[in-house]
């Protein structure tokens, strides 16, 4: 049976529920920057400073929680980790709409980036175990669809919501969902194909079988520890980094960035910031398909990183005044900035075989939390200190070059023997 045909029925399953638990995970993260954008600061006299903090804050949770998490994942149970963190962080989503100071919006937004943190590489790792090679970058893409399909549709529901309510109703009407669908989750899914009754036992075995070929040709990694200390490991863990400066910079601020840029309504920077998502949307999918169909990943990488390097520095020089011209250059640089990820985050399964995978993919991604961290805050303390993003503009662009050159010295997996498609 070709790889094609296995399963083929694996697609409408287990994508949507992936990509819908993803959505919501990215919904309560991001919203954050339209309390930003619409007056949270005023209502708890939040100060420039303290509020690239605040913004900053989940990033720091995300980060020292993303390897237990995995590792647990791996060990144990990815449906039972996901069903938790779905109750939590609804949960922590909802109640931001009711804080009344800013130390308990700092413990709130902490908590969420702690729940939130296994989401991410939980997801990665069931992925890895429903999907071969030659599909991975595409399954990928659609989980990670979840972050700029999310930002799209959720720039144009917030800034309605906020606009009727308030930023606080926001808050507690887009905290709800995650509560539902993690009892959604909890009865449609299962960790292993092995576990699954919707699949024949012919699909099942031929599915193993494949999965099975695939890590036979990965050079073996003993424990955490030999894949955490890999060469590839440590380049691709600081290259995500730099990249997440970039990427979390633009999410955090964007809306705050447009309403600087020109006078406008909540309203109308909801959909202005929906577009950049739009572009990203359709040019993930793209490039997903060439690479898996290329079974190429580096060079779907570094060049898109390097156009949305170069759009921040177009930004940068054409300067705070011209707003129409800054603002496509944003959009060709989110498209640029998320084109890569299905690639990217298939490297890795094709690298070190599955007992360490999850891990390494936990350490690369905590490692883009702490650059997200330093990202949406450097970037919210530019804006209010230089009341301008050119600054800004500026900090992303070195970032994304810093990550163009790192993809560039990634060496090719030296594998036992050749992978077949």
């Amino acid at each position: 049976m070709s790889i094609a045909k296995i399963a083929p029925k694996r697609w409408w399953y287990i994508m949507p529920i992936v990509f819908i638990s993803y959505s919501l995970a990215y919904l309560d993260r991001a919203n954050f920057s339209f309390a930003s954008a619409a007056g949270i600061n005023d209502d708890l006299g939040i100060t420039k400073t303290i509020s690239s903090l605040l913004g900053a804050l989940f990033f720091l949770g995300y980060f020292f929680f993303q390897i237990p998490g995995a590792i647990y994942a791996e060990r144990r149970s990815v449906k039972k980790l996901i069903f938790w963190c779905l109750l939590l962080w609804g949960g922590c989503a909802s109640l931001t709409g009711i804080v009344s100071n800013i130390p308990m919006l700092m413990v709130i937004r902490f908590a969420l980036g702690v729940v939130e943190a296994a989401v991410m590489p939980a997801l990665l790792i069931y992925i890895s175990n429903w999907f071969t090679k030659s599909e991975r970058s595409r399954a990928n893409t659609f989980l990670i669809l979840g972050n700029p399909v999310t930002v799209l549709w959720m720039s144009v529901l917030s800034g309605y919501l906020i606009n009727s309510f308030g930023w606080r109703e926001m808050f507690i009407f887009e905290g709800a969902p995650a509560i539902i669908w993690a009892f959604c989750w909890w009865f449609m899914v299962q960790d292993k194909p092995a576990q699954a009754k919707w699949l024949s036992e012919s699909e099942k075995q031929a599915l193993q079988q494949q999965l099975l070929k695939e890590q036979e040709g990965i050079k073996a990694v003993h424990n955490y520890a030999e894949a955490f200390r890999s060469r590839n490991v440590i380049i691709l863990s600081i290259q995500y980094f730099a990249w997440s400066i970039g990427v979390y910079g633009f999410v955090l601020w964007l809306p705050s960035i447009l309403r600087n840029g020109m006078e406008m309504g909540m309203v109308q920077a909801g959909w202005l910031s929906a577009v950049p998502y739009l572009a990203a949307t359709i040019a993930m999918i793209l490039v997903s398909w060439a690479s898996d169909k290329l079974q190429k990943r580096k060079i779907f990488v570094w060049p898109l990183l390097l156009i949305g390097a170069l759009a921040f520095l177009s930004s940068y020089m054409l300067g705070a005044h011209h707003f129409w011209g800054s603002y496509t250059l944003l959009v060709i640089a989110g498209a640029a900035m998320y084109a890569p990820y299905g690639p990217f985050f298939a490297i890795v399964p094709e690298m070190l075989p599955r007992n360490v995978s999850g891990g390494a993919m936990a350490l690369i991604n905590s490692m883009g939390a702490l650059g997200s961290f330093v990202g949406s805050w450097v970037v919210g303390y530019l804006n209010g200190a230089t009341g301008s993003p050119s600054a800004s503009y500026m900090f992303m662009a070195i970032a994304l070059l810093v990550s163009v050159w790192l993809t560039l010295i990634v060496k090719p997996a030296q594998n036992t023997q050749p992978q077949t498609a």
